[in-house]
């Protein structure tokens, strides 16, 4: 019997190295690496399709990040995870910068979010998952679309945006942007298993100083796209992530001194646990600095937290609230590990 602490066997746990160009493979049941797969510069998320079992990765940036890169990339990776082998790589050209990834599997559709080029604002651009023939291209409204997810009905979609004071909402089956909800330059967000609810995440991060504003997480109506709620959080909030039973989960940073400091001079992070329903503070666990992406088991007991400037993945019981164990990647210069995704075995 797999003990409440692993993933069930034959469950793999995969891990973007954003400097390290890999996409690493675990034994979610044993924590073991199982593989490392060289993709395109510059990895950031992934989005696991498990109708194809085919994992997508998208590869940002030649170098570098955010407003300090040396170019734009415009490749989305498509791996199959039984045999860890790339399949097909998608050029997104014109479009560039692919940030988010998220998945309609009703509609069989991929979305990535892009960031604005010469003569466009940022969009979602919307691929085929049975061809991956792109359909077309969504506009945001907003310079770069950060992170993207997709109710549950796959008819709206919600994009955060850094530079645009609100927050983006898309009709996926007309392709138009219908809402701008206002919140402050916005971070990470998720939406609740019900698709009653987005979380999203502002302000967003700065460096070296952080913003003034207090850091929360919004709670917003999606029936209304209105801010009916804000959960206050201790440190800068980034990535989002509800689970299968409505666990809310928030990982946050932590800073040495309430005047910051830059890249790299973070104290250990923290994830925060929301209980369903009500929205109450569970507790904290700590974890990874920067921490940057989370995922979760399928069936909700376990969460995994990457931690950027430690290059590690924080495995968490959710049910006692404890640290598992610590995963580690490859890398070649200080952002490591960074997208993650959770692939359950093959029936």
């Amino acid at each position: 019997m797999t003990p409440t602490t692993a993933g069930s066997p034959g469950d793999q746990l995969a891990v973007v190295s954003q400097t390290g160009s890999t996409v690493t493979f675990f034994d979610a049941a044993t924590h073991e690496r199982l593989d490392v797969l060289r993709v395109p510069p510059q990895p950031h998320e992934l989005c696991f399709d498990p109708d194809r079992r085919l994992l997508y990765c998208a590869s940002t940036y030649r170098s570098g990040y955010y407003h300090a890169n040396t170019g734009r990339s415009h490749e989305v990776t498509v791996i199959d995870v039984d045999t860890r082998t790339i399949v097909a790589t998608l050029d997104i050209s014109p479009d560039h910068a692919p940030h988010g990834l998220a998945l309609d599997r009703t509609r069989s559709r991929l979305y990535v979010s892009v960031e604005a080029t010469d003569t466009e604002p940022g969009g979602v651009v919307v691929i085929d998952t049975r061809t991956h023939a792109r359909l077309g291209r969504i506009s945001t409204m907003a310079p770069g679309p950060h992170w993207f997810t997709v109710t549950p009905d796959g008819r709206h979609g919600y994009a955060t945006n850094k530079e645009a004071p609100f927050v983006s909402v898309v009709d996926l089956v007309r392709g138009v942007c219908t809402h701008r909800i206002p919140v402050p330059g916005s971070e990470g967000l998720a939406v609740a298993p019900d698709g009653r609810h987005v979380y999203v995440a502002a302000p967003k991060a700065e460096f070296p100083t952080p913003s003034p504003a207090p850091t929360a997480l919004h709670v917003i109506d999606t029936a209304t796209h209105e801010t009916v709620r804000t959960l206050p959080t201790k440190g800068q909030t980034m990535p989002v992530h509800a689970t299968a039973d409505g666990t809310l989960l928030a990982g946050e940073l932590r800073q040495a001194t309430t005047s910051g400091g830059p890249l790299g001079t973070q104290l250990p992070g923290a994830l925060t646990v929301f209980a369903p329903d009500t929205l109450t503070p569970r507790g904290e666990v700590q974890v990874g600095r920067f921490p940057l992406t989370i995922t979760s088991s399928p069936d909700g007991r376990l969460a995994y937290v990457s931690g950027l400037l430690d290059n590690t993945v924080t495995v968490v019981d959710l049910q006692d609230l404890s640290p598992v164990t610590t995963l580690t990647v490859d890398r070649t210069d200080d952002s490591g590990a960074h997208g993650l995704a959770y692939i359950p075995a093959k029936n």
